[in-house]
């Protein structure tokens, strides 16, 4: 189990309703994470346009977890 500092930007932290948590969690990577918390808030969206950072590095959703790590997730951004 691995404790895990997830952030939430923009869209995201408005379905959520809160910027940052704590999250115990088994999950192995970043998707995984994603989905654990999209079960918890079922606001947020599908993680395939959306974006990803760990450790304030822009990161795939394959990459995998480590106790202590941050978390950002970034909503998929609509350009016009």
């Amino acid at each position: 189990m691995n404790q895990i500092k997830v952030r939430y930007f923009a869209a995201f932290r408005e379905a959520t309703g809160i910027e940052t948590e704590r999250v115990n969690t088994a999950a192995g990577s970043a998707a995984e994470l994603f989905s654990e918390c999209a079960g918890r808030f079922d606001a947020l969206q599908s993680y395939t346009a959306a974006m990803v950072a760990i450790n304030d590095e822009m990161s795939d959703w394959d990459a995998r977890l480590q106790d202590g790590d941050e978390v950002l997730f970034f909503p998929p951004v609509a350009g016009g």
